[in-house]
């Protein structure tokens, strides 16, 4: 590669990174009250990041990242433009959730250079294991082990049929690994939540199901065709990868987290684990669960104290009822998160489930 190939590449790379950075600094603070501020708190980092997209091509062989490296740009830099449109007097929350789609897009475009080149290697881990030295070893292992990797389980990448998992380059069949089945907010999707939890999940092991309602939300009131498809999934899961029996956790995001009382207080319920986050709750849920089931069950409920859509004393109800009936409750109430996501939650749920 010559010279000016490299100046481009660690150009092009560290802009990338800090413009996704703010993406996703944006899509964990986003919050009705001071939209714009937490905009401005981001910086500019697109503007860097339109430069090195405009520079001329490279040499090979390193010319094959390029397609991989603009398709990202191009994604967050849609991604910018559409969330300083939504900052235009009258501030449009609306269209800012819309722009933050691009997020996991660009998040799944870029993820096949982690395998290759260990910046963003690195940007897939937590901070603290970013300079583990034996973990990027054994994570640019080559062939990768079998089944590992970001997997689609159904053919069409669209039908809400189909589930999407991660399962880290470091699982090996003789170490049974822990389970996380993430469920995505009302209107959302698993191949979209999925990139909340590749980060933590690559960090400790952990392999991850995302999959989608069957309707356009999870099934929290009438018919219920989401347990019976999380059931036929797990049997599947469990067949095909080696599972830790007493970490398999179920968590969810506002509907997501709702769903998880329902489906995971129930008697046969699977999960040894459940996290509820930014769900409504009440006292119906509650009594509709199996006394022997939440007994000595391990809840985490995270709640944001800015929580606009449903109002922290929901959660704080939910754990003064789970913990009377003899639930293990771990109640996280943060101050900074309203009604949103981000990788950190998943870092702190998996940490929990793995202490």
């Amino acid at each position: 590669m010559t010279s000016d190939g490299v100046q481009h590449l660690q150009a092009y790379l560290p802009s990338l990174l800090r413009s996704l950075d703010g993406l996703a600094y944006i899509a964990r603070h986003l919050d009705p009250v001071g939209y714009s501020h937490q905009l401005a708190r981001v910086g500019e980092p697109h503007l860097d990041l339109q430069a090195a997209r405009n520079l001329p091509d490279w040499d090979a062989p390193y010319s094959a990242m390029r397609p991989l490296l603009d398709e990202t740009a191009d994604l967050v830099l849609t991604a910018y433009s559409e969330l300083y449109q939504a900052a235009a007097p009258p501030e449009d929350l609306t269209r800012a959730f819309v722009a933050l789609r691009y997020l996991p897009r660009a998040l799944e475009t870029l993820y096949p250079l982690a395998g290759i080149v260990p910046p963003v290697s690195r940007y897939y881990l937590d901070p603290p294991q970013r300079d583990d030295a034996g973990l990027q070893q054994r994570l640019f292992r080559q062939p990768p082990p079998p089944n590992t990797g970001v997997i689609r389980i159904g053919e069409d990448p669209k039908s809400r049929q189909s589930v999407w998992m991660y399962v880290p380059g470091t699982y090996d069949p003789a170490t049974p690994a822990p389970l996380v089945y993430a469920l995505h907010g009302g209107s959302g999707n698993g191949r979209s939540f999925l990139w909340s939890w590749v980060r933590a999940a690559r960090s400790r092991g952990a392999i991850i199901v995302a999959p989608s309602s069957q309707g356009e939300t999870w099934a929290i009131q009438g018919d219920d065709p989401d347990s019976a498809h999380l059931d036929r999934l797990h049997a599947f899961v469990r067949e095909t990868w080696s599972i830790d029996p007493t970490r398999i956790l179920m968590t969810g995001l506002s509907d997501g987290g709702t769903f998880t009382y329902t489906s995971g207080l129930v008697a046969d319920a699977p999960f040894t684990h459940l996290a509820p986050v930014a769900a409504a709750f009440h006292p119906v849920l509650a009594a509709m669960a199996d006394d022997e089931r939440v007994k000595n069950l391990a809840i985490h409920i995270i709640h944001g104290a800015r929580d606009w859509m449903f109002p922290i004393a929901m959660a704080e109800e939910g754990r003064d009822h789970l913990a009377r009936m003899g639930a293990n409750v771990t109640y996280s109430r943060l101050e900074d998160l309203a009604h949103s996501y981000g990788p950190d939650l998943s870092t702190m749920i998996l940490d929990w489930l793995l202490a």
